[in-house]
């Protein structure tokens, strides 16, 4: 009578390892693409948050207008940027046309800012652009932000980290943005203004 054979233990052992050996390749290849998915998702949601804050800088700093705004008998510029702080970060605040969501018509426009305040990027609005008393509403645009500076292109084509530089400057031609991230990235835009 003829013997069917079957498969020893050593070789079904050794079936096993290459299977498990097998398994455990995959499982590493899963989580590597697992893991590689997640950073670039990460990275991509970063980018497109950046991307938001310098289209909302953009969009603010082109309905700026040349008005400046008055506190009883004092008068702020129409356009005030200037360090303030010991690493030269830029506090920017400026007059711009009515509010994003105005209730009222006919309003006269507001005041916008931009700081750098323990690594978070902040927009800060005044309700109006005169008078006003109440504090100021501040929102936190992007954290992890080391520098935020702002230079501003002069009549004579200089570039200046301080504006106005005499009475009677309004809003300047241009104006260059340089964001540096935690991580050493720094990244800059320059936008036309007139």
């Amino acid at each position: 009578m003829p013997r069917t054979r079957g498969f020893t233990l050593i070789e079904a052992l050794v079936a096993l390892v290459i299977l498990a050996i097998v398994a455990v390749l995959a499982y590493r290849g899963t989580a590597s693409l697992t893991r590689g998915e997640a950073q670039l998702a990460s990275e991509s949601a970063r980018w497109q948050a950046l991307d938001r804050v310098f289209v909302r800088l953009e969009a603010d700093m082109r309905q700026a207008i040349p008005r400046a705004a008055r506190h009883g008998q004092a008068v702020e510029a129409a356009w005030s940027a200037m360090p303030i702080d010991t690493d030269g970060n830029t506090g920017l605040v400026f007059s711009r046309a009515g509010p994003e969501f105005a209730l009222e018509p006919g309003v006269a426009g507001q005041r916008v800012g931009y700081r750098l305040r323990a690594g978070v990027l902040e927009l800060v609005y005044w309700p109006q652009l005169d008078n006003v008393d109440a504090p100021p509403s501040v929102f936190a645009l992007l954290p992890d932000i080391r520098g935020f500076r702002v230079a501003a292109l002069t009549s004579d084509n200089r570039w200046t980290e301080r504006w106005p530089l005499r009475a009677g400057d309004d809003i300047p031609r241009a104006v260059r943005v340089e964001l540096t991230l935690e991580d050493g990235t720094s990244i800059e835009r320059w936008f036309a203004l007139r």
